[in-house]
């Protein structure tokens, strides 16, 4: 009987388990992982792995999620449902979501659902995406773009977000999922007659695939294009074929931001090994790992409504309440519980939930077969080069540089219709500063006799003779252009190349990355980098004395001194040479003593200790000699102003660039910072210098400083800086094909020597070297020189302390010696007395 109870006891075990188990439907398109529509098997397998290893990690949980594929056709009691990977199901299943009340666990945001409770969030809000790509159009001063989406909802709620940047959505083109292809290039023709060439494409991988080839074929993808594609196509890159990515070259891409952390790569490690026939990533993406924290929400939510049911005393509520009851506890739960995931802070969200502030979008530009990272944005800190800095510098802000799409063969015609200039009866509008600035690059005056505007000047001459040289039959007019106080804001004429209002613009115009965006410029045809310029200061009668300051005289010299006493003192029982009368000894010392300055000593040493401390002594004595003359020589340059002190002023060219570049290159403060505006005044700064209102230097571009020099070749003096500027070049619109043609025939000009004798007729070379120092000068004080003099003092002071040592104990050695000596004596006279002889 007992044998038969433990059978039945242990039968009924088997069948009914220790925990209960909770149904969970999926929805998954469980094609081929490579297909475009989805990525179905990832997905599952994810599920899959996500259950059992948390099962593993809490075996004592009383609940376990059973999995099951789910068919809407059938009526499964289910307690939650995941899937959605598309816009469409994901609208469908909200509906459901409502109607069952059983909660729905979205891959696919949808913007359209945000009224169903029950509908909840797996993957992270597209908003944020929307709104970088906004603040990056609003970065480039685009004002049209081109939409291309699926969902009319999405698209919507884009062309919303661009408005709030005043960028206008010319043409919005919604792609079904279901269109042929034949369709979709009557689609991007229509797009390509179209004068804006900004597009931004929110679409599955499938539709984006399919049009991204097609749009390679039609020459949209070349170079004067730019493509803006966001994560729902970008988080799925690795799985898309070589074709596809060979299309995308040169395209930017929105995504969420996964951290890479060691626990991210060992999920990585372990989904490989286990399903490694179906897996073609190369990386896990932001998809898998939020399906892994989702399922790990699910199974602690259901374990917590599981507790809560125990616990409730009511047992006369019908099953259909205990039912309804149950989803709404478990979404409750499941919006209650927040973690750090793989993939970061993890939480789902409803209709009702707050979008995250914090959310970090990925910026990659498509290169090659992969991807480069230029950067992230988020609504706190906007663009930067890197991510989780509390103290931001200048450097990281912004993005690395993005390469467009380039023109790779095909028709050029094709290539560049929207960038062709008028070449053909019109004439190239020319813009040209016209204020006359601190130099002879652009001169514009009024010839009242013609009644005309002549343009002259260094910039205008190269800009002629390189034109002439193209062979091309086009004419140019020069516009001059001002603002309107009377001032040339650089960036405003590039501006009105890039808007169309000018084809070209010549003049003193520095190339710089930020303007290289918008548009291009030629090579340089000036030297490069930024100078310094000062005022010669003359040299008085005691120049000699500057190098070493006053409390470093006096300290050498007491050196000098002490170290002639101490030689003396080490010298002089054993020396003939300090053994002479008083007036000699002292001489004798004095002269070894100072003729260590040019190491002329010529008094023969016998201690070794006296050895020891000259050896120490000329060591002090090399480092000073040889930085006395460094430092005589360098205060006749300005390379001291880099080092000035805070109450110094520095004087910059008035409404160019080189303020900004000044403040992030050089280090130096606004608020030191003054503008000026021509030669003269260039001149009446630096007579008054800083004391009298004026400035110690004036930071400019080199061709400026040299036209300066060339004008007032004495008196004044340059230092060229680090490269930190590009130099001047010539501007042209986004891919004209007269860029590479005039930067040829600046280079021949260069080699020939047309455009050297150009730089010497409008004095950009100046006769006076300049003086270029890799260090500022800096008067040598004693507190920079203090380990020297300690070092030399203290080989002084053992070399005294050995000596008084050995002094010491000779003396009481020969003083016991003789002590002992007359004690000796005295007792041997007591013990022998001599008789005494008697004489007579």
């Amino acid at each position: 009987m007992l044998m038969l109870l433990c059978l039945q006891i242990n039968r009924k075990a088997q069948e009914d388990p220790a925990y209960k188990e909770i149904p969970v439907g999926v929805i998954l398109d469980m094609g081929s992982s490579y297909s475009y529509s989805g990525v179905g098997r990832s997905v599952q397998s994810c599920i899959t792995m996500a259950v059992s290893e948390f099962y593993m990690v809490n075996p004592h949980f009383q609940t376990r999620i059973v999995v099951h594929p789910l068919d809407l056709l059938e009526k499964p009691k289910v307690e939650a449902i995941i899937g959605s990977e598309s816009t469409a199901e994901a609208k469908l299943l909200a509906v459901l979501g409502d109607n069952a009340r059983v909660p729905i666990l979205s891959l696919s945001p949808c913007l359209s659902c945000n009224k169903h409770p029950y509908f909840l969030q797996v993957t992270q809000d597209e908003t944020s995406q929307f709104e970088g790509i906004a603040a990056m159009a609003e970065s480039f001063r685009w004002k049209e773009v081109i939409l291309i989406c699926e969902d009319s909802d999405s698209g919507r709620d884009m062309t919303n977000t661009l408005q709030t940047k005043s960028i206008l959505v010319t043409h919005r083109s919604l792609i079904s999922t279901s269109s042929s292809n034949e369709l979709l290039q009557e689609e991007l023709h229509k797009l390509s007659t179209m004068q804006t060439k900004v597009f931004i494409m929110h679409a599955s991988p499938c539709v984006a695939s399919h049009l991204l080839v097609n749009a390679k074929h039609l020459g949209m993808m070349d170079k004067g294009y730019k493509w803006i594609i966001t994560g729902k196509t970008m988080k799925f890159l690795n799985l898309l074929e070589d074709e596809v990515i060979e299309c995308m070259q040169g395209a930017v891409g929105f995504k969420s931001y996964v951290p890479q952390s060691r626990n991210v790569q060992n999920f990585t490690s372990r989904w490989r090994r286990k399903y490694h026939v179906m897996v073609k990533l190369k990386e896990i993406n932001s998809y898998a790992l939020w399906v892994y924290g989702a399922v790990s929400a699910l199974a602690v939510a259901v374990e917590q409504v599981e507790q809560l049911k125990r616990k409730d005393v009511e047992t006369t509520a019908s099953d259909l309440t205990q039912s309804q009851r149950g989803t709404t506890l478990l979404l409750n739960e499941m919006l209650s519980i927040s973690f750090h995931g793989l993939g970061g802070a993890f939480q789902l969200t409803n209709g009702n939930g707050e979008i995250n502030a914090a959310q970090v979008i990925e910026i990659i530009n498509v290169m090659d077969k992969g991807e480069k990272r230029v950067g992230f944005w988020t609504r706190d800190a906007g663009f930067t080069k890197k991510i989780g800095r509390l103290n931001k510098s200048l450097s990281d802000e912004g993005l690395e540089a993005i390469i467009w799409p380039k023109a790779k063969g095909g028709n050029p015609s094709q290539t560049h219709r929207m960038l062709q200039l008028q070449v053909s009866s019109k004439i190239l509008r020319i813009g040209i500063p016209g204020v006359l600035g601190v130099s002879k690059a652009s001169q514009v005056k009024y010839d009242a006799q013609s009644n005309a505007t002549v343009v002259s000047g260094f910039c205008a001459d190269v800009f002629r003779i390189a034109f002439k040289g193209l062979g091309r039959d086009i004419s140019f007019q020069f516009f001059p252009f001002t603002g309107e106080d009377g001032i040339v804001n650089y960036n405003d004429l590039i501006y009105r190349v890039y808007t169309g209002e000018f084809d070209a613009a010549v003049g003193d115009i520095t190339i710089t990355a930020n303007r290289s965006l918008y548009v291009d410029f030629t090579q340089s045809f000036t030297d490069l980098g930024l100078g310094m310029l000062s005022r010669n200061t003359h040299a008085g009668m005691w120049i000699f004395m500057e190098p070493l300051s006053s409390d470093l005289w006096l300290v050498s010299a007491c050196f000098f001194i002490l170290l002639g006493f101490v030689i003396w003192i080490l010298e002089h029982q054993t020396n003939k040479e300090f053994q002479d009368s008083s007036s000699q000894q002292i001489g004798t010392t004095l002269w070894f003593a100072f003729s260590t300055l040019v190491f002329a000593h010529r008094q023969k040493l016998h201690s070794n200790l006296s050895r020891f401390v000259v050896i120490v002594w000329l060591f002090v004595v090399l480092v000073l000699a040889s930085s006395y003359p460094a430092t005589l020589s360098s205060l006749f340059t300005i390379e001291q102003i880099r080092l000035a002190s805070n109450r110094d002023s520095i004087g910059y060219q008035g409404g160019s660039f080189v303020m900004g570049d000044i403040v992030r290159n050089l280090n130096f403060k606004d608020t030191r910072l003054k503008p000026y505006y021509t030669t003269d005044e260039y001149v009446d700064a630096l007579s008054h210098g800083s004391k009298n209102g004026g400035v110690d230097a004036i930071i400019d571009e080199i061709p400026y400083l040299k036209g300066f020099l060339a004008q007032y070749p004495s008196g004044y003096s340059m230092v060229v800086s680090e490269v930190t500027t590009s130099g001047f070049g010539f501007v042209f619109p986004l891919g004209s094909p007269l860029v590479p043609e005039l930067s040829r025939q600046i280079s021949r000009l260069r080699e020939n020597g047309s455009l050297a004798k150009l730089e010497k007729k409008y004095c950009f070379k100046s006769n006076q070297q300049s003086k270029d120092s890799e260090h500022a000068s800096k008067i040598l004080n004693l507190k920079d020189c203090r380990g020297l003099f300690l070092i030399s003092g203290v080989s002084m002071a053992v070399a005294l302390s050995i000596f008084l040592f050995y002094f010491i104990h000779e003396k009481l050695h020969f003083t016991y010696t003789m002590l002992a000596g007359g004690k000796l004596a005295f007792i041997m006279r007591i013990l022998n007395p001599k008789p005494v002889v008697e004489t007579r």
